[in-house]
């Protein structure tokens, strides 16, 4: 009877492990030079990592996560740094996903830009000023603080620096606490659009690139 017990215990326990288990559809994981993982193949660090995106705010793993998996702990740590620029910034939804789609074209990301194009235009942000930006040209009709946020962002990733004007300036529009924000943001993304380039991530099927080139 005991044994019937333990039996019926054990089998209750690997039932639930395997209804918690997320599917390996449901995962998204995507890539190129690295392969997609299953759940089964995983060590319990990426286990970790993988749990801990799919109950965030993110709610999914597609993007660098399927890379980052390789080095889960950096993975995990780099995760909640993108929460917190993504979700949680001092700077308004519309002037946040600029700056990421100013980094994405800025490194030639061409999944990054297609998955943030709509998140831009749902936040507020002109189509006319992403169309533009995806053409490599600078935007017209851009409103105050986008201008000071793109000539901020721009000249950073350009030269590497920014002058005392265009520094001055998006501490005017955006705060103190908005530019460190945005260099945080900017930071991150250049990490994402590193992780995508060397991985060659491909778009969505059906997806065409967005992004002119340089």
């Amino acid at each position: 009877m005991r044994l019937n017990y333990l039996r019926v215990g054990f089998l209750g326990l690997v039932a639930i492990a395997n209804a918690q288990a997320p599917r390996t559809a449901d995962l998204q994981l995507r890539g190129d030079r690295f392969k997609p993982l299953t759940y089964a193949q995983m060590t319990a660090e990426q286990k970790t990592l993988t749990d801990h995106l799919l109950s965030s705010e993110r709610g999914g793993m597609n993007g660098p996560f399927n890379v980052l998996l390789r080095s889960p702990e950096m993975g995990d740590a780099a995760q909640k740094l993108g929460a917190q620029v993504r979700f949680h910034s001092s700077l308004a939804p519309r002037l946040n996903e600029f700056a990421i789609l100013i980094t994405g074209q800025y490194w030639n990301a061409q999944y990054e830009f297609y998955a943030h194009h709509k998140l831009a235009l749902t936040a507020g942000l002109n189509a006319a000023v992403i169309d533009a930006l995806a053409a490599d040209k600078r935007p017209t009709g851009m409103q105050a603080d986008e201008e000071a946020l793109y000539n901020f962002c721009t000249e950073l990733l350009k030269t590497h620096h920014v002058s005392d004007a265009t520094f001055h300036a998006a501490v005017s529009k955006l705060g103190e606490r908005g530019v460190v924000d945005l260099m945080g943001v900017v930071g991150y993304y250049d990490l994402v659009c590193i992780i995508l380039n060397v991985d060659r991530y491909p778009l969505p099927d059906g997806a065409k690139p967005e992004l002119a080139g340089r």
